[in-house]
């Protein structure tokens, strides 16, 4: 077997990783990593992290100058949009306006729904103004931090989303080099970095917390560590309504490793710690019910932004319907983007079905079907490329396919950064881009 570049035949990482078919890891449970790859994982995500601060800040400071502030302009101006009251601010919290400084490099990311969780690290929950839509975890994790450098919430949560997203860089190569191969575990934390809505990772939101949890619950579970796999998917379904989905890859986990132990052995562990998703949303439910009344304020308050379910097959004809009704047209460009970044996410999700384990595509049309079937009518892939940064099997789908292959990989890097230069452009000018 073929050495991967920088590592020693002898590292447990690298040994037997990849089998003939290429289709990954077969083993039931991953090693320990060596010193050289976590000294190399963290070399490497740092690099990258640094490189995104860098490219965001620039692209924020010269955006936010391009392109007319969309708060200040006229009902008409606006090409017929209706009124969009209080579109930066939200109850306990008043965005900054846009001037003229060196602020904006920070500033230029306080939007949309960042608001929400900056109100609710200062104030807490308040009845009747739809914050319990807002898992808790990341709003505590500001308060905390801002208590801690003085009282300052937007400076807390730009500290807690950066170095959460480092973090989950860190992790991300760990796995992805245990599952696969150095080269793909350097693709896979590059292409997370430059996917279209990264910036939303250094922003007030709770995705980077997230992504970072997520991959330390998969981390422990494919090291059989379940004891430490439960806290991080407990921790996880108390960020995003979506933490609770994990039940779903940690039981085929936890399935798969004990079908392919030898000998074969009951999954007691791996399925008690499965369930931690399910207690994580329970205990916050818990917390609404005595907080709010109800226990379902989380989903009863997503009425407010105009959300209902349907079949994900009726959002995807909706969606798919709306991209080519609207193709040249305003706002038709917003119905493009969501559309062309779904059918790219959903296509990588199909190709996990086939060459990654269950778990991991589990996970994938888990986080894709769920925002698929509450959706917007107006804009039914609203919110979605978001929702789909956190989908990591998604980013190995493109690392695996452009694996010994510079120019696919040089195709992948830039149209994902034009996509991820364009998106940022509109967020920061408060388009609707959330």
């Amino acid at each position: 077997m073929k050495t991967e570049p920088g590592a020693s035949p002898a590292s447990p990482l690298t040994a037997g990783r990849v089998d003939a078919a290429g289709r990954g890891e077969r083993r039931a449970v991953l090693p320990k990593p060596a010193r050289d790859d976590v000294v190399r994982a963290l070399r490497h995500s740092l690099g990258v992290f640094l490189a995104l601060r860098i490219f965001l800040s620039i692209v924020a400071l010269i955006g936010i100058a391009l392109l007319p502030d969309l708060t200040r302009l006229s009902p008409g101006v606006r090409l017929g949009l209706p009124p969009i009251p209080l579109l930066n601010n939200v109850p306990g919290w008043a965005a900054h306006p846009i001037t003229p400084g060196w602020h904006n490099v920070f500033t230029a990311f306080e939007r949309f729904d960042g608001l929400w969780f900056l109100s609710i690290a200062r104030h807490g929950y308040v009845r009747g103004n739809q914050s319990a839509v807002f898992f808790p975890l990341y709003p505590l994790l500001i308060r905390a931090v801002s208590w801690a450098i003085g009282g300052h919430p937007f400076a807390a949560s730009l500290i807690v989303s950066n170095a959460a997203f480092l973090g989950a860089l860190f992790v991300l190569f760990l796995l992805t080099q245990a599952e696969f191969s150095d080269e793909v575990a350097r693709k896979a934390v590059v292409y997370a970095a430059v996917f279209p809505t990264a910036f939303f990772f250094l922003a007030p939101y709770s995705e980077s917390l997230f992504l970072l949890l997520v991959l330390l619950a998969f981390w422990f579970a494919r090291r059989s560590r379940w004891w430490l796999a439960a806290p991080a998917a407990f921790l996880a379904a108390l960020t995003r309504n979506l933490g609770v989905l994990l039940v779903l890859p940690l039981a085929a986990e936890a399935i798969h490793q004990a079908l392919t132990a030898r000998p074969r052995r009951l999954p007691v562990a791996g399925l008690a710690a499965s369930a931690f998703p399910v207690l994580g949303a329970g205990t916050y439910l818990w917390f609404c019910h005595a907080r709010f009344g109800s226990w379902l304020a989380p989903i009863t308050q997503q009425t407010s932004w105009e959300r209902h379910r349907v079949s994900p097959l009726t959002t995807a004809r909706m969606a798919s319907q709306d991209a080519y009704r609207f193709m040249g047209i305003y706002p038709g460009g917003y119905h493009t983007l969501d559309w062309v970044i779904g059918v790219v996410v959903v296509a990588a999700a199909a190709y996990a079905i086939f060459r990654f384990r269950p778990s991991y595509s589990l996970y994938a049309w888990a986080s894709i079907l769920a925002p698929m079937s509450y959706i917007f009518d107006g804009r039914p892939l609203l919110s979605f490329p978001r929702f789909a940064a956190v989908i990591f099997p998604v980013i190995w789908a493109f690392a695996r396919w452009t694996e010994g292959r510079p120019r696919a990989h040089e195709l992948v890097v830039g149209c994902s950064a034009a996509l991820l230069g364009l998106m940022l452009l509109l967020f920061v000018n408060w388009y609707y881009i959330f």
